[in-house]
């Protein structure tokens, strides 16, 4: 199993980085849905070349799912796709209970964690920012992680709101990490996106549903076809 480096960062410890990374319009660009509830939204996004899936262990988020559950799709997968927790301020019990019912290859923390708090995960981590203006942009330099990027939303929400910000605010993104864009990403801005200099990734959810939690099959090709 080998070791993915990412400017001097361990990303992903997984064999699938032993492979030639995708060629996309934004070279070595790689793709994540998030908010998977059933297996065959994992199957599918495995099957259109999906890097990275994500479970959403949130209880309070529409796109929650159970530990058990989660577990059971994992199971099923076929190899060299990333599986990613997401967790909304979790204790350290939280996470320890869920990933021993449940691993996963990483976890994202997208609440008020504190830098600390990342640190000392076992698992590679990736924080999630809020972001609304390019001023937000100075609170990724105190995460010695990868960070994801992702609209700001009303208070005590996390994420998953399928807004989007200005994203002309990254013209000058600069963080010693993978930086993962996220918020609202869907087909008709996925070009956009792809155009964003200096991304690691791109993470997507409503943007590939029919509702919170089940992916559009139809969605999901037409975004990976523009995106691969």
């Amino acid at each position: 199993m080998a070791t993915f480096f990412y400017g001097g960062c361990c990303l992903f410890t997984h064999s699938f980085y032993t492979k030639p990374m995708l060629e996309t319009k934004n070279k070595c660009l790689r793709l994540k849905v998030c908010g998977i509830t059933r297996l065959e939204d994992a199957l599918l996004a495995s099957s259109l070349g999906v890097d990275a899936i994500g479970f959403v262990f949130y209880k309070k988020s529409p796109r929650y799912i159970t530990a058990d559950s989660a577990a059971k799709i994992i199971q099923t997968l076929p190899p060299f796709m990333t599986t990613v927790g997401l967790f909304v301020n979790p204790t350290q019990q939280d996470i320890d209970d869920t990933l021993a019912v449940c691993p996963m290859d990483t976890i994202q923390l997208h609440g008020n964690e504190e830098p600390e708090f990342c640190k000392q995960q076992q698992r590679q981590v990736v924080k999630a920012v809020a972001i609304s203006s390019v001023e937000d942009l100075d609170n990724i330099h105190q995460f010695e992680c990868p960070v994801l990027l992702d609209a700001k939303a009303p208070q005590d929400v996390y994420g998953g709101t399928g807004q989007s910000f200005d994203w002309s605010v990254l013209d000058n993104l600069a963080h010693d990490y993978p930086v993962i864009l996220a918020g609202g990403i869907n087909m008709t801005n996925i070009d956009a996106a792809m155009r964003v200099e200096g991304l690691y990734a791109l993470d997507v959810s409503s943007g590939v549903e029919s509702a919170k939690g089940i992916k559009d099959k139809q969605k999901m090709i037409t975004l990976c076809e523009k995106f691969h």
